[in-house]
């Protein structure tokens, strides 16, 4: 064979060789990588292709799917109650990726959840059909928290303390996820939605940690008291009006210059939310046993997955005593979300257990056999004994019979609490938030929420956590405990 012609030939056949190894690696190698790809139209045509198995509160269903008339995405997803919801269901998208329990369910609601294929289809690699997600929520303490906060900015959780239930997740402003499902509208609504001020796509009661302000002195009364620091919510404390912070000239006063805080007891501390008891407690237990308390209540948890993952509520470390004072009032550097401060109320109000919350019950196929039950699967933790709890509810109930949080009041109900008012912006230039969290208790029912405003129409005089959130609070308890 002329030489030319064998070397032309080697060649091709390395080429031939190539586009073998080439094509092979693409098909077993990349081939899913590819699929996956967000940009892969095929994905959203097979995704819409047949309605979504649905997200379900109290037996009904808060989703849908509604057929297309002008779209190769033969389906689009609906909602019932969509601001009311929002907080809870994100929404699915047909051209962003989806949010909150549609997202972290997105292959259970469109059928391709490994656990819903049959062996039919595994013979025939047909999608499965799709399961549903049964939610926790309450639909009365849903809508009692939405309505009460109403036009504020803000956000409100309720949590059953006994199981670890989430009754209620609600952030305000919301939006209409049904604005964003349809992918011909969904941009228009999108560059409306993230250029508003208010952020309303922003999950406030889950995913924005802010200052907790006074609330966070239930977690420095329970670190005193099961320290030993203090053995009664009603010892006497060793606590100056003013308080000096220590290694400054800067005296800390209270709300009111006129309430009993000199030496005053944890209750009546808590009662007239004394900032130099609790700072100067602070100090005296010094930031790690501080520290430590929160961490028992959930503060630092960087994966408080309920289930979708909730911002991180922090307690800080590395500081000097003075800052450590501003953090006994909730100031200086923590930071809580709404669900985390509920929290903290339902250990209290259930013997100083907490039970881990959770805002999904069970997730089902389509013919509703459980997948798997999350009730049964709630771990529950000692926060403080059983000792401790019993005398904070005492101290919590006297909040609401004598102190700071009035407004909260329920005939009927035993009802426990702690008001805060959180300062922000430098040299507290902004409106300050408001903020209530509270257990309510009757025979058989027990529930414990907390409640965050963030902005209001109020005056900046009339900015509290007993005038603006205790009543949020009050008719979500009302909710959950006259139902």
């Amino acid at each position: 064979m002329n030489k030319t012609i064998r070397r032309a030939s080697v060649f091709a056949l390395l080429l031939v060789f190539a586009l073998l190894i080439r094509a092979t690696w693409v098909q077993f190698y990349e081939g899913q990588a590819l699929a996956d790809d967000n940009d892969n139209r095929r994905n959203a045509i097979e995704t819409y292709s047949s309605p979504l198995g649905n997200i379900i509160v109290a037996g009904k269903a808060v989703t849908g799917s509604e057929k297309t008339t002008d779209s190769d995405l033969a389906y689009k997803r609906t909602y019932t109650n969509g601001k009311l919801y929002a907080a809870v269901t994100g929404y699915a998208s047909q051209a962003y990726a989806p949010t909150q329990l549609e997202g972290i369910y997105a292959d259970l609601l469109n059928g391709t959840d490994s656990r819903l294929k049959t062996v039919m289809d595994t013979v025939t690699n047909q999608r499965a059909e799709p399961g549903d997600v049964i939610t926790t929520i309450d639909p009365a303490v849903q809508k009692a928290a939405y309505d009460a906060l109403g036009d504020k900015k803000g956000a409100a959780v309720a949590i059953d303390p006994t199981t670890g239930k989430i009754l209620a997740v609600v952030s305000t402003p919301s939006y209409e996820p049904s604005s964003l499902t349809d992918a011909n509208t969904a941009g228009s609504a999108w560059k409306q939605l993230t250029a508003d001020s208010d952020k309303p796509l922003t999950n406030r009661a889950l995913r924005q940690p802010l200052p907790p302000g006074s609330t966070f002195k239930l977690v420095v009364a329970a670190a005193a008291l099961e320290d030993g620091l203090y053995s009664s919510v009603d010892d006497k404390t060793d606590s100056p009006d003013p308080y000096t912070l220590p290694g400054t000239v800067t005296k800390l006063g209270n709300e009111s210059a006129s309430a009993p805080c000199e030496n005053a007891s944890i209750r009546v501390a808590l009662e007239y939310s004394c900032n130099t008891v609790f700072a100067k407690m602070a100090v005296d237990l010094g930031q790690d046993k501080v520290k430590a308390m929160a961490e028992k209540f959930g503060f630092n948890d960087d994966q408080q997955d309920v289930p979708v993952r909730a911002y991180t509520s922090v307690y800080p470390s590395d500081m000097n005593k003075s800052s450590t004072a501003l953090t006994g009032i909730g100031q200086y550097d923590v930071t809580a979300t709404p669900l985390q401060m509920a929290m903290v109320s339902a250990a209290i109000a259930n013997g100083g257990k907490l039970v881990s919350p959770h805002m999904v019950s069970t997730i089902t196929d389509s013919g509703g056999d459980v997948l798997k039950n999350y009730d049964d699967e709630a771990s529950t933790q000692q926060i403080v004994s059983s000792e401790t709890a019993e005398q904070l509810q005492s101290a919590m109930q006297s909040v609401i019979q004598d102190g700071t949080g009035t407004n909260a009041q329920i005939d009927g109900v035993t009802v426990g609490g702690k008001t805060g008012t959180a300062q922000h912006g430098e040299n507290n230039s902004k409106t300050p938030y408001a903020w209530f969290t509270s257990y309510g208790k009757t025979d058989g029912k027990e529930v414990a929420v907390a409640v965050m405003v963030e902005q209001s129409d109020a005056a900046r005089s009339e900015v509290s956590g007993n005038g603006l959130a205790a009543p949020v609070a009050k008719a979500m308890m009302e909710a959950a405990l006259k139902n």
